[in-house]
């Protein structure tokens, strides 16, 4: 049984003993289309090789789906995930990506710095007089949240709004543990909400350039029809639920190490230089997306096993940043390893594209808290209640209080 705080036992008998490990459906009644076969890949040579492979897609070659992990029914919702440019294989993934890319590129984002600073100024202010904090509630969600809306350039005193509709989509997909009608109800819901707020601004952006990701959006609809509204809309929804839901798991994993070591927050305080490679290496040693799935889309060989056209193949990067075959004393947090070929953004040509926003914001926002957070001070001792979301793709802290 997997501990949601702590995978990483298992993991390692995994990758010790069966590191390509298949998981056969049972036989297929007659008549009916034989069931994929799933491998779990728990070694790094083997993840990096089908994220880098073309021979490896988003979406399963027998049915054109596979990928999208909600149901059906949720006509809405999954009309969204569909257009995720997560889940588009080329060539709408390579349309897409162009206009979505220059935006977040590390030129744009050098740009931003100073602001990101301010919002992560501004929400730990009040923290500093309390003697218990709830760090993802008043911290780690909220931040990036501020941060990618600022980018979009919609109304980030609707964050509270973002955030609650951005829970509920969640619960439709992925490996969240509350799908119940109820659930799953709120994340169409939700659906619904966010696609039409969405399509609202984007019209309001093709009279009026704002300057923001949401007027170049819309100059790429209409100079580009093949993208259409939809994937624009979608666009839209994935940066804004997606892209900061990995941001506050990595922010409340990180402050949980840095609270476990407190020598290397002393090592950060005392040479804030270090910040960029220990983000790597939170991100390499704890990873807040912990699993991804790609499809075969031809026969092939791994780690010795044959994987058939139409396999489900799903990467287990939290195992993968922990293999010592690629990473000498993996379970150790060392922030001046060798940087190493971690995989928490992805290979290849679905390498994130919010890659240079988020390390600036966990650059940033781990600086002002080591600065700034009570709990992180020199020689203070934390009391730390943690609960994690039972979500093995995002997977982090739901709530993490600290006191002193």
């Amino acid at each position: 049984m997997l501990d949601l705080a702590d995978p990483y036992p298992v993991y390692r008998r995994y990758r010790e003993s069966d590191r390509v490990h298949a998981v056969r459906p049972p036989p297929a009644a007659a008549g009916a289309r034989p069931a994929p076969t799933t491998w779990y890949l728990f070694g790094h040579a083997e993840v990096a090789r089908v994220l880098t492979d073309r021979g490896f897609g988003r979406a399963s070659p027998s049915t054109g789906g596979g990928a999208i992990p909600v149901p059906p029914e949720l006509v809405t919702l999954r009309r969204i995930v569909e257009n995720w440019l997560v889940f588009l294989d080329p060539p709408r993934h390579t349309r897409l990506r162009a206009h979505v890319a220059p935006p977040l590129g590390a030129p744009a984002v050098r740009a931003l710095r100073p602001r990101i600073r301010e919002i992560a100024e501004e929400l730990v202010r009040p923290l500093e007089r309390r003697s218990a904090v709830e760090l993802v509630e008043h911290f780690a969600a909220p931040f990036p949240l501020l941060v990618v809306a600022g980018v979009l350039g919609v109304d980030a005193d609707r964050w509270p709004w973002f955030r609650a509709e951005a829970l509920a989509l969640q619960q439709a997909g992925g490996t969240r543990g509350d799908r119940s009608p109820d659930a799953l109800d709120r994340a169409e819901r939700a659906a619904v909400a966010l696609d039409g707020y969405f399509r609202r601004e984007l019209a309001a952006r093709r009279s009026t350039d704002r300057g923001d990701l949401l007027s170049a959006l819309a100059a790429a609809g209409a100079a580009d029809p093949s993208l259409g509204a939809d994937a624009l809309t979608a666009t839209c929804v994935h940066l804004l639920t997606a892209g900061h839901e990995t941001t506050t798991g990595l922010l409340g994993k990180a402050v949980l190490a840095l609270l476990a070591h407190p020598e290397v927050a002393e090592e950060l305080r005392a040479d804030p230089g270090l910040l960029p490679d220990a983000v790597d290496e939170f991100l390499r040693h704890d990873p807040p997306v912990q699993m991804i799935t790609r499809w075969a889309h031809r026969d092939g060989e791994l780690g010795g096993r044959t994987v058939r056209r139409g396999d489900r193949v799903q990467l287990v990067l939290g195992s993968a940043h922990r293999d010592p075959a690629r990473f000498p004393d993996p379970d150790t947090l060392d922030i001046r390893r060798d940087r190493g070929r971690h995989c928490a953004f992805g290979l290849g040509i679905h390498y994130c594209v919010g890659a240079a926003l988020a390390r600036a914001e966990a650059e940033i926002g781990l600086g002002v808290l080591l600065d700034r957070l009570p709990a992180l001070r020199p020689g203070t001792r934390a009391r730390v209640e943690v609960e994690y979301a039972p979500d093995w793709v995002f997977h982090g802290p739901s709530r993490l209080t600290l006191s002193c």
